[in-house]
């Protein structure tokens, strides 16, 4: 049974189209702190993220690689997974939508829909945005360009299932209002009300039958589950949710929800469809969707076009996993987009990290070997000046639970560096080096710097669920034994009569600018493709034998009796010529058409499995695809010399 001391927690899951960059890592390592925080202050955390494998995209991809979707989303997911790993990510479930249970589930809901009525069989004709896997009215993109991502959109038309949702929107909409915290930021939950509920919804389709891969409907094979209902079943699937009732015991242990986290470009799914899909469960829903902000690079978001994409391995290389965390975390605020820049990064770590955390602790270490060989003593002078110090010590971990459970996680942050920040001016105000010059004032620099300790230890605590290496690494080096989270509120527990560490190390050292950001360009150099031996050397009067002409693509179709080629009609401006290509898998037909290529035209007619090849396209392949040469832009016909 759920109870108040039992806490479920999900990201969005991962797409595996391609390798995720640091905004797509950004959500799970704060996900991860907010699970680290509830285990800390004692909650049985459920903590589940995953990878989401479905889709026309995916098809699309493992086509031009020539490989099955299954390999591709294999392939992927161990990328993403490994990143997970590699960011320090402590989750207890990793899904992914090809796990067999959850397919079968998949399919019992679909079933149980269309039982009960709320889907029906029907014919889609309209925009289809296959980035998102997302369907629009002509009213809701009249340019045809996604409002969502921003890529062109598709005429789409297909036989598919439809899901009844106008049913149920008034119970959505009251139950939007009746429970304020249901949807957060309050900026997200104003945005559908006022721009997706507020007119009646249409009903969404949920299959497809224009691709293949994706969960079957079992009752009518033609189609495939739609990639968004399947999607979204993996945070109660992931529990042991059984639609007959046999739920496994984490489902009645963890659901509902208390936070689903997610990218604000996803909201729709999970504040419209997915309360709906579970109103026509009868299930509970979760208790909280919380669509967090975009991380930016520089002016914009990050594009592979763009050329501004920055991984989270490629950071980690350079600065190490805990900064990069710290930068993800520190950088974003709590409703807005956050903007990093490489330079940005660098004078963040050497600010916070060097300066702020890692010199206070460094210094009061020192000190505390060479004044008292690592032991403070019992006999203390307390003084007004340590007031400041021991109240901001005293209080902050109340701050940061506050903060945290509104999930404003760069404020928490800020109120801890905060306190590093004040015992960095207690040192100054109190000038320990001069203390230690006078016998007579020995004990007040034993109390100077057990506050400073003690401050350091209640720091250190309420880091770790942030940066979880260092905060253990200060801890270490106090040699503590008062470390839990319930100790960070109370001050003056620290150790007299119990050595620091002999051989303090520093938690970080500062970056040199220039040579950090070398490294960075190093990073991005492009990789050489591995050299091919070279052909025999010709004269110039072999190569003008050769006749290359521009045409373009008019028609195709599959080779009958060879899986991998395709059978080509290239219109040349004076001919039209038949070719036979092996491009299956690299491109659709679709893709094909209209292609301005590249043809050899004066090779010696071939039949290729039965069939005359009357020329050859030029295309350039290595390792993970194969690209035809293009020439847009040319009249087809042209020579080229």
């Amino acid at each position: 049974m759920k109870t108040d001391k039992n806490y479920y927690l999900t990201t969005a899951i991962a797409y595996t189209s391609a390798k995720p960059h640091i905004g797509n890592i950004y959500e799970i390592v704060l996900a991860d702190s907010i699970a680290r925080f509830k285990r800390a202050q004692g909650y049985n955390v459920r903590f589940q993220t995953g990878t989401d494998e479905h889709g026309q995209k995916i098809e699309d991809y493992a086509k031009r690689s020539n490989r099955t979707p299954k390999e591709h989303v294999d392939e992927i997911s161990t990328v993403i997974r490994d990143l997970f790993d590699l960011m320090n990510v402590s989750y207890d479930k990793f899904i992914r939508t090809t796990d067999a249970y959850h397919m079968e589930q998949v399919q019992k809901i679909f079933k149980k829909f269309k039982d009960q009525g709320d889907i029906y069989l029907g014919k889609y004709s309209g925009y289809y945005c296959q980035s998102c896997e997302s369907y629009f009215t002509e009213t809701q993109a009249p340019d045809k360009i996604c409002p969502d991502c921003g890529g062109p959109l598709t005429v789409q038309e297909e036989a598919c299932y439809f899901f009844k949702l106008s049913n149920y929107q008034d119970r959505l909409v009251e139950h939007i209002k009746t429970h304020p915290n249901f949807i957060q930021p309050e900026s997200r939950k104003n945005e559908m009300l006022q721009n997706f509920l507020k007119e009646p919804l249409l009903d969404l389709a949920v299959s497809r039958t224009s691709f293949k891969w994706g969960i079957p409907v079992d009752f009518d094979p033609e189609h495939v589950v739609y990639v968004w209902l399947d999607a979204l079943v993996n945070y109660i699937t992931g529990l042991g949710f059984d639609v007959d009732g046999n739920h496994g015991p984490l489902y009645d242990e963890f659901w509902p929800a208390d936070v689903h986290l997610i990218g604000k470009d996803i909201l729709r799914f999970h504040t419209i469809y997915w309360p709906i899909f579970l109103m026509a469960l009868k299930e509970p829903l979760p208790k909280q969707v919380f669509g967090h902000p975009w991380l930016l690079v520089g002016e914009g978001k990050m594009s592979k076009s763009k050329g501004n994409v920055i991984y989270a391995d490629d950071l980690v290389e350079v600065f190490g996993v805990d900064p990069v965390r710290y930068i993800m975390l520190h950088e974003m605020p709590f409703e807005r987009d956050g903007t990093i820049t490489h330079e940005l990064m660098i004078e963040r770590i050497n600010t916070d990290f060097a300066n702020i955390i890692g010199n206070c602790v460094h210094r009061t270490l020192n000190m505390t070997n060479k004044y008292f060989d690592g032991v403070i003593p019992t006999n203390h002078t307390p003084d007004t000046l340590d007031e400041a110090l021991i109240e901001m010590a005293s209080t902050l971990q109340s701050k940061v639970v506050e903060h945290m459970d509104t999930l404003h996680v760069a404020d928490s942050i800020n109120d801890i560096v905060a306190l590093f920040r004040r015992c960095n001016k207690y040192i100054d105000e109190t000038a320990p080096w001069t203390l230690a010059k006078d016998e007579e004032t020995q004990d007040r620099l034993a109390t100077v710097l057990y506050n400073l300790l003690e401050s350091i230890r209640i720091g250190a605590i309420l880091l770790e669920p942030f940066i979880p290496d260092t905060a253990q690494n200060i801890l270490n080096q106090l040699q503590t034994e008062h470390t839990s989270f319930e100790s960070s509120g109370h001050f003056g527990l620290f150790e007299l009569n119990k050595p620091v560490t002999k051989t303090p190390v520093a938690i970080l050292q500062r970056l040199d600018l220039e040579e950090t950001m070398a490294k960075f360009e190093k990073q991005n150099e492009p990789e050489l493709p591995k050299a091919e031996p070279e052909q025999p050397e010709v004269t110039i009067d072999d190569f003008m034998k050769l006749d290359f002409r521009t045409g373009v693509v008019i028609e195709g179709e599959k080779h009958p009796k060879a899986d991998k080629l395709y059978v080509l009609k290239i219109d040349l401006g004076y001919k039209v010529v038949q070719v036979v290509s092996g491009l299956v898998g690299y491109y659709s037909l679709e893709e094909l058409i209209g292609q301005h290529v590249v043809v050899v035209v004066n090779l010696k007619p071939a039949k290729l499995r039965g069939v005359e090849s009357q020329g050859m396209v030029l295309a350039a392949e290595d390792e993970h695809t194969l690209r035809l040469v293009n020439v847009q832009g040319i009249a087809h016909g042209t020579r080229i010399r």
